[in-house]
């Protein structure tokens, strides 16, 4: 769909850019997520670390708004709207589709703008250079595509469990199959790794996504690699947050010392 500008802050759910945050964390959430599923790490991270969700449109607040199936002008247009706030210490946190969000968008700002996150976090999905583990869905008629929905386990269970959430799920329909037109129709490009360190997370009861597909991530970095398996499916941010975020907390730790230049 074309796009209509947007204020950049529609971008971003409460972020926490307080002057005590001395590193800002943005987190991309998964296909057919919103920006709510981190709120609460606002209150458990510490004040150091400013958490910064990012809204997608065509959901929330935002669900009025046209959705995106091409990734470069999200891309593009993602960037713009964050460029304002990349003035100190930030990491990328993403989740299933939001992991291929962020990794696109760090390229990006490297070759654009040459500015890159300290770290990035790439949670619950193959590294980007390997085919797709799944069957595509987003070109299927809308029952089909439902069905494998249904069957899939990149989408949250409790959208199929009762008949109350038949309508909702019709109407989140156009929603959905933005996202995984997004992430079905990816094509990776060979570029130089990032010059972050990079830590990838996965969960050991994912059907689809393995050890070896989260080991892969190595190949995208030219700084610190790190990989961590979690107990729990694809949805492991969710059952495993305390443990999720003690990992990100500890590695955003080594950014905090010494760093006080808010601008």
């Amino acid at each position: 769909m074309q796009k209509t500008h947007v204020s950049p802050s529609r971008w971003l759910l409460s972020p926490k850019m307080t002057a005590e945050a001395e590193v800002l964390l943005f987190s991309f959430h998964y296909a057919g997520g919103h920006a709510g599923i981190y709120r609460e790490w606002q209150k458990k991270l510490p004040v150091q670390i400013g958490v910064c969700p990012v809204q997608l449109p065509g959901r929330s607040n935002r669900f009025m708004e046209p959705y995106y199936t091409d990734l470069s002008v999200m891309i593009r247009e993602l960037a713009e709207a964050l460029l304002p706030h990349l003035n100190r210490p930030f990491a990328f946190f993403g989740h299933s589709m939001g992991a291929l969000v962020s990794f696109e968008l760090a390229r990006y700002l490297r070759n654009e703008y040459d500015i890159k996150p300290r770290h990035m976090f790439a949670s619950g999905r193959h590294a980007p250079h390997l085919p797709d583990p799944g069957e595509a869905i987003h070109h299927l008629p809308d029952a089909e595509f439902l069905k494998g929905l249904r069957t899939l386990n990149g989408t949250p269970k409790e959208l199929f469990e009762n008949e109350e959430n038949e309508e909702i799920l019709q109407m989140l329909l156009p929603m959905l199959r933005a996202d995984f037109t997004i992430c079905e129709q990816y094509q990776y490009q060979e570029e130089e790794p990032l010059g972050c360190g990079l830590t990838a997370i996965g969960g050991w009861q994912d059907p689809d996504i393995t050890v070896a597909h989260m080991e892969a991530w190595r190949k995208h970095t030219s700084a610190s690699f790190q990989m961590h398996m979690l107990q729990g499916d694809h949805f492991f941010l969710h059952s495993e947050q305390e443990q999720l975020l003690s990992i990100i907390e500890s590695t955003l730790q080594s950014y905090l010392v010494g760093y006080r230049g808010i601008g």
